[in-house]
């Protein structure tokens, strides 16, 4: 047996470094058996043990537990959900200014999703170069916001070199995932903070201003100057998983000092009389945008 660790994921086949060698495993059906709500029982950065066959290929025979992991609703139709990457130091949820717009609505699922599965997030707000004035206020008054939050928050181009230093500096020697939807700009990023790596990248679509998808399968790639990032599928939607409606308010830094005052254990701060969190909302203590985002995260719970 063989510790390994899984770096790239196309839902039959895994590659798994085992730091002298990468082996093309298969995984027996006993664990798609076990795993009946998660759509893929394997993820990139899972630590693994593998038996090697004759013919150099391996079966996968254990899968250690993970210390924290990022995952979303399944989609197409299934159910359960879809674990994207495991064992992280952190999470980077990647918008664009435009082409294709931010959606503050992503970037607060995938806050409440990080909070909800301990792991560190930060938000990384791309093709700087392509705002003009009202876009940079725009992106400025976010950055005061989810840093006044707790949060990290980058400003980049690859365009400018200061801010692919930063990017730099806070993928170093870490364990990192790039999650945002189609044409962001996640592996143009990752090219140009290592250039060692020319991953394919894709152009936008003129007639639909949505990225086309141009990484197929998450792959966790090693870093030139330490540490691994996982590039992922670029995803449109981020469906949250296992949390009850009455506990999404946990995963809101700013509800959790006036969730305390409400009259109701279970309120879900929505109708209910004598809210903390609805009153603090009123007294301006909590952005608009980011209650808004916690009435459609409660709707769809």
């Amino acid at each position: 047996m063989q510790k390994g660790r899984v770096i790239q994921s196309t839902g039959s086949w895994y590659l798994v470094d085992t730091g002298e060698e990468i082996v093309e495993s298969r995984l027996p059906g006993r664990f798609r058996l076990d795993e009946k709500e998660v759509t893929n029982p394997v993820t990139v950065g899972d630590h693994v043990e593998i038996s090697v066959n004759e013919d150099g290929t391996g079966n996968i025979e254990h899968i250690d537990t993970r210390e924290n992991y990022i995952t979303r609703q399944a989609t197409h139709g299934k159910r359960g959900e879809q674990i994207l990457v495991s064992n992280l130091d952190q999470a980077c949820v990647v918008q664009s200014i435009k082409k294709p717009r931010l959606k503050e609505g992503f970037i607060d699922r995938f806050l409440v999703t990080c909070e909800a599965y301990e792991v560190k997030p930060v938000i990384i707000i791309n093709k700087m170069d392509l705002a003009k004035q009202g876009g940079k206020e725009f992106a400025q008054e976010l950055k005061v916001l989810y840093t006044g939050l707790g949060y990290t928050v980058l400003l980049t181009s690859i365009e400018d070199s200061n801010s692919l230093e930063a990017l730099k500096e806070l993928l170093k020697d870490k364990t990192s995932a790039f999650i945002g939807p189609s044409g962001v700009g996640k592996t143009s990023l990752i090219n140009a903070v290592d250039p060692n790596y020319t991953l394919k990248t894709g152009e936008i679509s003129d007639f639909s201003n949505k990225g086309k998808h141009t990484t197929t399968f998450a792959q966790l790639i090693p870093l030139s100057f330490g540490g691994y990032i996982a590039d992922t599928p670029g995803i449109r939607e981020f469906g949250l998983v296992n949390i009850e409606p009455w506990e999404l308010s946990l995963f809101f830094p700013e509800m959790l000092e006036p969730r305390e005052h409400c009259k109701f254990h279970n309120c879900t701060h929505n109708h209910e009389p004598k809210c903390g969190v609805a009153e603090a909302f009123e007294n301006g203590e909590i952005a608009t945008s980011r209650y808004q985002s916690y009435l459609n995260m409660l709707d769809s719970l």
